[in-house]
């Protein structure tokens, strides 16, 4: 008998060992593979399949076209344009052709001012430049104004061509905002044609 202090006395049965036998061994390691066997790494994934709906055993209710309520029209106010800057140009310099210059008939003449956009408004596609007096120089009448945010500088460039006559030629040009109202300083070519 085997008696532990405290412990009532356990028989020993004839047939158990306190040694675990190989066999024994072998078997508990059996179960365990059967037991973890079929799900290693190498199993083959399922694909998920989302759930899909059913199709709907009662129709969906539809409604005759009448029972709609179209909205009446909305009237879009007519957009007016609220002085919200006021336009400026201030003449600085000419940068090429200096007035008086003396020139060749026929001569194609690349003139350039520099000018300040004094307004608070930045001029845009909508702003123009339109001869105003003198001769148009083989130059379009109107043309766009050189885009320029308020208080910058930027140049203007018309290209003229210089008449066949000889003579004293000036032509005079006016920036115009998108109201077609004249502003600023006037800013010209004049040119001296001699053969």
């Amino acid at each position: 008998m085997l008696c532990i202090r405290r412990i009532p006395c356990i028989r020993r049965l004839p047939w158990v060992s306190y040694a675990i036998s190989p066999v024994l061994f072998i078997i508990l390691f059996a179960f365990l593979l059967i037991a973890c066997g079929s799900r290693g790494y190498a199993s083959t994934p399922v694909p998920y399949r989302p759930p899909t709906l059913e199709s709907a055993a009662t129709p969906l209710p539809t409604f005759p076209p009448e029972s709609f309520i179209e909205n009446p029209p909305v009237e879009t106010p007519a957009l007016t344009v609220a002085p919200d800057c006021s336009n400026g140009l201030l003449f600085i310099e000419d940068l090429t052709i200096p007035d008086g210059t003396l020139t060749a008939p026929g001569t194609i003449l690349d003139k350039r001012w520099r000018v300040q956009n004094t307004g608070t408004c930045n001029w845009d596609e909508r702003y123009r430049m339109k001869e105003i007096a003198g001769p148009e120089l083989g130059a379009a009448p109107e043309q766009r104004l050189y885009p320029a945010r308020s208080g910058s500088e930027a140049t203007i460039r018309i290209q003229f061509t210089a008449p066949a006559e000889a003579d004293t030629y000036r032509s005079a040009w006016q920036a115009y905002d998108p109201e077609d109202r004249p502003f600023g300083d006037p800013f010209f070519i004049q040119v001296v044609v001699q053969p």
